[in-house]
């Protein structure tokens, strides 16, 4: 193994960890195992609103540990999800959070995807934003 690639695992935790404490920052939330599943469900929700290659090539811009988060149970012949609703990606995000409700289910995903535009590259961003329905993109905004 690489020096590079040793160093980018090593460095993982801190960065997943970075991206985690960015979003309940956003959100005000002090509890990262919150934000960590809301980034996961969202990820995961958006990935499957994707063509494989879309899916893949967002992958690539992701860190490696935020990829693993990302690719965790794909099942790649399933995708894209139908039905690709507004209301069926906030119903989905909202799923693990049953037993303490989102707030604002769509400013939830909103901080998600401002992570995003943060993190990776504008082009790749827009690239996404723009394979979404425009109820949901509108969310992108």
């Amino acid at each position: 193994m690489t020096k590079t690639a040793l160093t980018t695992l090593n460095h993982a935790p801190q960065v997943a960890a970075e991206w985690i404490n960015l979003l309940c920052e956003d959100l005000e939330w002090h509890d990262q195992g919150r934000g960590y599943m809301l980034l996961r469900m969202v990820l995961h929700a958006v990935r499957d609103y994707l063509s494989v290659d879309e899916a893949a090539d967002l992958a690539a811009q992701l860190p490696v540990l935020v990829r693993g988060i990302y690719f965790d149970g794909w099942v790649p012949s399933r995708t894209p999800a139908h039905p690709r609703s507004k209301e069926d990606f906030l119903t989905r995000i909202s799923k693990p959070f049953a037993e303490e409700p989102l707030e604002n289910s769509e400013r939830a995903a909103a901080a998600v995807f401002d992570l995003l535009r943060r993190k990776i590259s504008e082009g790749e961003f827009n690239q996404v934003a723009n394979a979404m329905r425009k109820p949901l993109r509108d969310l992108w905004d």
